[in-house]
This record gives structure tokens, sequence and C-alpha cells, in this order.
């Protein structure tokens, strides 16, 4: 281990402890914004770790080191999942910094292409996404010792600002509940896909979700929500730990699904083959009925703010907000109570919207 003769010092004016150390001829910063001595601590071990000689000070460039932690996600993540990071890292970070030795790397480096990317429109969320993803690419670099340096200043522009969602407006819902046509192949016909829809809507299932759900996960009054169809046609357990959950069904979602049992010739509940085609069909559906052109999350936009009224406590386990147990757990019936009033209530908000 290289010998560090100084110690961290507190910076008043950007309130983080700092040490500057150097080795081979290279200099480096780091610091730490805890409070107290052990943001001192952490400050110094950084240091320490750099000095030590088991982190590979080598030229190993940027692009060479972001294509093994794609590489990596691929064993351990979904297509949805890496595909995206793929994208970012060919799109945005590859052409800024690709070509960059990783020892030479800043967080300024980081924070400029955070700073384009809004610059060019990106959203709030875009932005939040692509510094997690930073954050997720040092700690891997960190793991194979080929830097120890921590980010933590990153910071998004203040001017980001999450893009407006639609949602179906009272009016649009009456269309939504009373016309079962569409246009196709420049004829009016009955939409295969009507009851999806509506059913989307009522429940706030997200199209993965809905595309997913299958006859049998339906008993009785209560709907359980375990699988999801990604945009690749994968089949997946949902967005995260609280996709998996279950909800009771109001009445007139039940008929909803009545309906759709009467036309339905497969296990699928919807036989909806991809997202694409689905989306595809919801907006000529739109179309044809002079509806906006929501995107299918906008339509789960759409459930949440009719259900506004309701608690959080009943709102976010319909969504998958919450944790919750697992999906064919024992419940109690003071629980099946409160998911019965939950339905309860949602339908009452209906009522006064579809009269």
């Amino acid at each position: 281990m290289g010998r560090r003769t100084n110690t961290a010092v507190w910076l008043e004016k950007y309130n983080r402890w700092q040490i500057n150390v150097q080795k081979d001829g290279v200099r480096r910063t780091f610091t730490s914004s805890k409070p107290g001595r052990a943001g001192q601590r952490e400050a110094n071990k950084k240091a320490d770790d750099w000095l030590d000689d088991n982190i590979d000070l080598t030229s190993t460039r940027v692009s060479v080191l972001f294509d093994k932690y794609v590489e990596m996600l691929k064993l351990t993540t979904s297509e949805s999942n890496w595909g995206k990071i793929e994208s970012m890292g060919r799109v945005w970070f590859k052409p800024a910094i690709g070509h960059k030795k990783i020892v030479s790397l800043t967080e300024q480096d980081f924070q400029n292409i955070l700073n384009k990317a809004y610059s060019k429109g990106l959203s709030k969320k875009t932005l939040l996404n692509m510094k997690s993803t930073i954050t997720s690419f040092m700690k891997f670099c960190r793991k194979n010792k080929v830097t120890t340096a921590f980010f933590e200043d990153l910071t998004i522009p203040k001017g980001a600002r999450t893009k407006e969602k639609q949602i179906l407006q009272p009016k649009d819902l009456e269309t939504l509940f009373s016309t079962d046509t569409t246009i196709l192949n420049g004829k009016r016909k009955f939409d295969d896909y009507i009851y999806a829809y509506r059913f989307e809507v009522l429940t706030g299932l997200r199209p993965g979700e809905l595309i997913g759900l299958r006859w049998s996960d339906i008993q009785d009054d209560m709907i359980y929500v375990s699988r999801s169809i990604n945009i690749r046609g994968e089949e997946t357990k949902g967005k995260n730990e609280n996709a998996i959950r279950h909800f009771a069904l109001t009445p007139t979602a039940k008929k909803v699904l009545e309906a759709q049992k009467s036309i339905s010739s497969s296990e699928s509940v919807f036989d909806i083959s991809n997202m694409q085609h689905y989306y595809k069909r919801w907006k000529k559906y739109c179309r044809a009925n002079g509806l906006p052109e929501l995107s299918l999350y906008e339509i789960r936009h759409t459930f949440v703010s009719i259900a506004k009224n309701l608690s959080d406590g009943q709102v976010k386990p319909l969504v998958g907000h919450s944790v919750n147990m697992d999906t064919f757990g024992i419940y109690g019936h003071e629980l099946n109570g409160e998911l019965q009033k939950t339905a309860s209530d949602l339908e009452s908000i209906f009522e006064s919207i579809l009269g």
C-alpha cells in the first residue's frame, strides 16, 4: 500500500471532507459529504483504497468497461432492463467518454452528459435513470478494482420537469363505456379489445399485467396478479416485488369480465398477441371515437386519478405500489373485508362518473 501522509480536511464552502493524494504521478481527490469524523474517515479510506497496490490503474477504457458491465447485466437481469442500459451507453456515454481511460474519468464528465441530456429535452425521470445507471456502473468498476471513485455530487438540472401525463376525462370515459366499435379497414366494426380497454381503466393494471392475465388468476371476486408480458413478449413476474398482489373486483369490473368471457376462447383473458398490436388497436379506437390518443400507461394513470379520493392504503395495493404478502398467501377475514370495502368505494366513484 502507498503511504498517505495527510488527512482529509473539512471544506466549509463545499460542505464536505476532501483529501488530495498522489501515486505514480497521478493526483486524485477524494471526498465525503458525511458530517463529523465519520466523513473524514470515509474520505481517508477512499484515498487509502486507491493507494492500495490492488487497484489496477491500467489504460482500460470506459467503453470496454461499459461493455463488460452490460454483459454482467445480461446474466442477471431481463432484456427489457439491460437493453435500455445498453442503448443509454451507445447513445450517451460512449460518444462522450468511451475513449477515456477509467483512471482519468471525473465526476464532471458524467455531469456534462446529464446536462447535455437535459438540454436535449429529456424528462426528469429519464435523467434520474441515467444517474442511477452511472452509480451502478461505477460500483461495478470499483468491484473490479479498476477505480475507487465515488461520484457523490452528480445533480439533475433544476429545470428538469416530469412530463405531463394525459388522462381520460369523464366525457371520454362515458364514450369508452358506451361505444364498443372501432374502424378497421375503413369499416366500423366491433372492437375485440373493448373489454380490455375498459378493464384497464377499472383496475389500474399495467399493460403487461393485462396481457399476462389468465382466467385461472381470477377466483370468485378476487384477481391475483402474478405475471407480466413485456414489450419483447417475455413473461416476467412484473415491474417490481410489489407487482405481485391481489385485490377485489368491483361489480362493474366483474361485468366487463363476464362480457369478455362470452367472446374468449383461450386461457388468456384478453387474448392479446403482443403489446405493440394492442397499442395500435387502442389508438385506432381513440381515433374512431374522438378520444385523446393516450399511451397505455396513461390509461393506468386515469385509474389512479379516478381513485384519488380513496386512501393511500386502499390505492397502493391495487396498483402494486406497496409491499404485500405472497400472492396466494392466507389472508384473514378482516383483510378480505378491507379489500371488499375498497372495491365498494371504487365502484361508487365509477358510478358517479358513468351514471
